[in-house]
């Protein structure tokens, strides 16, 4: 047995329950090795403090969770059965009548919770999985570490793809799709997440996306991508110019940059998140842009993109070897530009080490 899911099994036992539900895919992947993507149908993982845990997917993903080396139950359903009936039918083969349950609040949609409470109707819920599973997931082993190095090595080559596709005239997307064409040539299928290249003006909107816009001489190009390797996540964010860029746009990466780098140098044991965020945000505040910086410094990071603990103002959680998140301070102004740079780290010992390696300097690329 893995060591997460005995983990699992340990927590199913700590909090006296009868059962637990695990209903989001990616948590499914992490304690069984079996990944589908979210759809409509039903894919869950049941988990008893006393007796073997099983899988339930579409019948057509049963050879998968067999490939994928689930060594326990998989039990299938065609699409015209409730699978909640036959759910209930194999978790009584099992426990006659669990009355205590845990679930993953944060993901459980309400008409398959309704669906469990129609088979139980006795059945409380007394212990939220989602708190359990993000603590489970906050220290990261040697193993875990070595993936998302790999995951690192992979946003690395990415970047040099995106940068070899700058020229005059180029849209934003057409730039990711020179990115993503190139990683799927070489072996890498999926990217961690929408792949994104923003320019100038549009650079300044943090949670947005590539468009049809033109990269032209003069503005700075915007990358923010990652990819997914056996199952654990890269993120990564690098600004350059393309072209001469102003005063003030070197300015803005520049302090930035700063910020960047010397919180990178204070992420250490013993530091809390909130310490981290603020020493990257004074240097941005300081520098007259601190109503541009308009997100946290950082999230998690590992099966998932964005994990616990969040590096942000008033999270107290001291920092420990093992953890895993990004650092990320970006300046977005409207109309002008916007700069993010972002590694992801892991906690050492003495200090934490990134899993990216893109040079952060400004980069000025041409035709």
């Amino acid at each position: 047995m893995n060591s997460h899911l005995q983990s699992l099994i340990n927590w199913v036992q700590e909090q006296h329950l009868d059962i637990a539900y695990i209903s989001n895919p990616t948590n499914i992947n992490y304690f069984s090795g079996f990944y589908q993507e979210p759809e409509e149908r039903v894919t869950a993982l049941f988990v008893f403090p006393d007796q073997d845990p099983f899988l339930f997917t579409p019948a057509l993903s049963i050879e998968a969770v067999k490939k994928a080396g689930w060594p326990y139950d998989v039990y299938g359903y065609l699409d015209h059965e409730d699978p909640f009936a036959l759910i209930a039918e194999h978790i009584k083969e099992r426990v006659a009548e669990p009355t205590s349950w845990g679930i993953e609040k944060d993901d459980l949609p309400v008409f398959r919770f309704e669906a469990i409470m129609k088979q139980f109707p006795s059945a409380t819920f007394p212990a939220d999985a989602s708190r359990y599973i993000e603590r489970a997931k906050l220290i990261k082993s040697p193993d875990e570490i070595a993936l998302l190095e790999a995951a690192g090595r992979e946003a690395d080559q990415a970047f040099a793809a995106g940068f070899a596709a700058l020229r005059t005239g180029i849209t934003e997307q057409a730039v990711v799709a020179e990115i993503n064409y190139t990683m799927m040539k070489a072996g890498v299928m999926n990217m961690s997440f929408d792949t994104i290249v923003q320019a100038g003006a549009n650079a300044a909107n943090p949670h947005g996306g590539p468009e049809l816009n033109k990269i032209e001489s003069g503005q700075m190009v915007l990358f923010d991508l990652g990819t997914v390797h056996k199952g654990y996540i890269s993120d990564a964010t690098r600004t350059v110019a393309f072209g001469p860029i102003s005063d003030k746009q070197r300015e803005i990466h520049q302090v930035c940059l700063e910020a960047n780098l010397t919180a990178m140098d204070a992420a250490r044991p013993g530091i809390t998140a909130a310490e981290l965020d603020k020493i990257a945000r004074d240097i941005i505040t300081k520098a007259g842009y601190g109503e541009y910086f308009n997100h946290r410094l950082g999230h998690g990071i590992g099966t998932s993109t964005h994990e616990f603990p969040s590096i942000m103002e008033g999270n107290d959680l001291v920092l420990e070897p093992g953890m895993c998140f990004s650092i990320e301070p970006g300046i977005y102004v409207p109309g002008f530009a916007g700069v993010r740079i972002e590694d992801c780290v892991h906690i050492t010992p003495n200090g934490n080490e990134p899993f990216t390696h893109t040079t952060k300097e400004l980069q000025t690329f041409s035709d």
